[in-house]
């Protein structure tokens, strides 16, 4: 019979940020995303800081609390030297995400005499890095994870007792175990009266899978204490591996980040072409000074092109730059990847309306290749941004890198342009010309208002009439810098055919700041 050894460092994200901020264990630190607290330490959880809150409410309830922005390079590049420590004593580790992983419990428990000794041996070699961490143990992986969260070594086919007890929301607490939607399945059988694993392990299989669907399915054998994915004959497909050199070897992290993504691209053009998904993934590199890293990404879920290039890139991320002793002393000369578990394609199911579509993954495929013919910065994607302009409300960044916001969207920003925001703005600014009807430029006064109506507005060589307005709307930013200070004023303007601009007034001149469509 098989065993599974899982090691959780409780609250990863919250630890991770307290560390890059150097603030003491005992500080209170929850970390957000999209103003809400998606993990927070358990200082913060003493003064009613919980998972779910709006940030402001957290700080109201703790005003001691730091609050960090969800940052899974951050998390992934902190968790490296606790990953090293536990493969140094124990290798064969598989990392389910930052602050969680799994390896096989038999040969360490009998490498250290007994699973309760690899379990001390474990933490206290975790503990030497500076991080605090539980070990579960049990006979199937999804067990040996709840058994961890708890600090319990689970008797050999004691798996279904030791769940019968438990909670349903249980089975939806770990993310990389279980399908993105888990938590509604775990809502839907509360609502039947389905309050514990036991009572939903006593089930009838066959009814779950015709009334649920297959997530259902999986975590009902998780709730049985049977293996989550059957036994799979499938053997590998020869040749899956890709593999790049580089010269000079890559010592920066946003050109290994890049080099990583070509090479996931690469990766699942093969798996493709095998008609095979990927669910546990390898990733190796060697050094220019003959240094060899590798560590195992073991998935919940077939893992999709840019699934595979954050792992790449949070892997390289914490090789490059992390606090870990076994930091390379070179740069990489050498990065492969390499499938070690796969399903058939079919397990990846592909969205019909956007996500993960046929052609979405065209589109992504094709800018991938434009990116490696120009340069990485060749190719940017928009992420909503605070600021009171459209064109401050866009953070461009380059495709492929995680999509962090210059300023929180979610704050307030008084002044902001009202709704709707326009289709289409412009970079540049045009000129434009607003004029009333005596042909007199207009303006804005310095009590903001128009100087005249607006009648025709003027475009190039191109004029139409102006048959409604809205604002103008004063804008006055930083007067306190006067390297910074700026003062304008935005309207709307609609004009005949039915066409809509944003237009904004600096130094008496109108320019166009965007389209309504």
């Amino acid at each position: 019979m098989s065993r599974v050894l899982a090691l959780w460092c409780p609250d990863w994200p919250a630890v991770a940020a307290a560390a890059l901020a150097d603030l003491p264990a005992t500080h209170p630190v929850a970390v957000t995303s999209g103003n809400r607290v998606i993990a927070c330490s358990a200082t913060a959880r003493a003064e009613g800081v919980r998972r779910g809150l709006r940030r402001r409410e957290s700080q109201a309830r703790c005003p001691e609390l730091y609050v960090a922005v969800a940052d899974p390079e951050r998390d992934a590049r902190l968790f490296e030297p606790v990953a090293a420590a536990v493969d140094a004593a124990a290798p064969g580790i598989e990392v389910l995400r930052p602050g969680l992983l799994v390896l096989s419990a038999r040969g360490v428990s009998r490498y250290f005499g007994s699973e309760e000794a690899a379990a001390e041996r474990l933490v206290d070699q975790v503990a030497a890095v500076g991080v605090e961490c539980q070990v579960g143990v049990a006979d199937q992986l999804s067990t040996a994870v709840i058994a961890a969260r708890r600090a319990v070594l689970v008797p050999p086919g004691g798996g279904a007792s030791f769940l019968a007890p438990l909670p349903m929301s249980e089975l939806a607490a770990e993310p990389s175990l279980s399908a993105p939607h888990r938590g509604e399945l775990v809502d839907l059988l509360h609502r039947l009266g389905i309050r514990t694993i036991g009572s939903f392990a006593d089930l009838p299989a066959v009814d779950v899978a015709s009334r649920f669907g297959t997530d259902a399915v999986l975590a009902h054998r998780a709730a049985r204490g049977e293996p989550e994915r059957p036994p799979s004959a499938r053997t590998l497909p020869p040749d899956l591996e890709v593999e790049q050199q580089y010269d000079p070897s890559i010592e920066r992290v946003d050109a290994a980040a890049f080099a990583g993504r070509a090479l996931a691209s690469l990766l699942h053009d093969k798996l493709s072409g095998a008609a095979v998904a990927c669910t546990r993934l390898l990733i190796s590199a060697s050094t220019g000074n003959g240094e060899h890293l590798s560590r195992t990404w073991r998935c919940a879920e077939p893992l999709t092109p840019e699934g595979t290039a954050d792992r790449v890139r949070w892997q390289l991320d914490g090789w490059l730059s992390g606090r870990s002793e076994a930091k390379p002393t070179a740069g990489i000369a050498v990065l492969r990847l390499e499938p070690v578990e796969v399903v058939s394609a079919g397990a990846l199911q592909l969205g019909l309306w956007g996500g993960v579509g046929d052609e979405d993954e065209r589109a992504r495929r094709a800018l991938v290749r434009v990116q490696g013919l120009l340069g990485g910065e060749s190719v940017q994607v928009g992420v909503l941004s605070g600021g009171r302009g459209p064109l401050e409300r866009i953070t461009l960044l380059p495709l492929g890198d995680e999509r962090v916001a210059a300023h929180d969207p979610t704050s307030p920003w008084p002044g902001r342009l009202p709704q709707p925001a326009p289709g289409s703005i412009f970079v540049d600014n045009p000129k434009v010309v607003l004029r009333d009807a005596s042909g007199t430029a207009v303006y804005v006064t310095e009590r903001g208002v128009f100087s005249a109506r607006p009648a025709r507005l003027t475009w190039g060589s191109k004029e139409w009439a102006v048959q409604g307005w809205a604002g103008p709307w004063p804008v006055d930013e930083r007067w306190w810098d006067t390297a910074a200070v700026r003062t304008a004023a935005r309207a709307q303007v609609l004009l005949e055919q039915s066409r809509a601009l944003l237009v904004i007034c600096e130094g008496g001149r109108w320019s166009v700041e965007g389209v309504y469509e």
